[in-house]
């Protein structure tokens, strides 16, 4: 999943192929700032539709052309499998996260979900 184009158009040259559910999501995926992050949950609820399996189903099988990093699991810990993918871009952007503690499985941080959370912001106006 790291060695992809996170650009729009790179999605949309596949868009004919998703189905509408998979595009609504990947569309959410795309607006999430850089250092901020929303869970499957969250996408679920602003489309109005699903539930977070179903997002996640949504991003294991299409997601790698958005920014995938910034789905996330609700109570932080990283994607199985793409921990240190992930923890690479959040170093990157800024995105907020919490120590590891000892008995942490691998030592990795968790996302601090209090400060890293977006709520769509400017975006949720236009939201219907």
């Amino acid at each position: 999943m790291s060695e992809q184009n996170h650009s729009p158009g790179a999605r949309a040259e596949h868009a004919d192929a998703l189905p509408d559910y998979a595009e609504r999501v990947l569309e959410v995926a795309e607006l999430v700032p850089p250092g901020r992050v929303m869970t499957y949950g969250d996408i679920a609820e602003w489309i109005e539709e699903g539930g977070p399996r179903q997002v996640g189903r949504v991003m294991a099988l299409y997601g790698s052309p958005v920014p995938w990093w910034r789905v996330v699991r609700a109570d932080g810990r990283l994607l199985p499998g793409h921990e240190l993918d992930a923890l690479a871009h959040y170093r990157a952007e800024g995105t907020p996260l919490k120590d590891a503690s000892r008995a942490a499985e691998g030592h990795l941080p968790r996302l601090d979900m209090r400060r890293a959370r977006w709520d769509g912001g400017e975006h949720a106006e236009g939201h219907s």
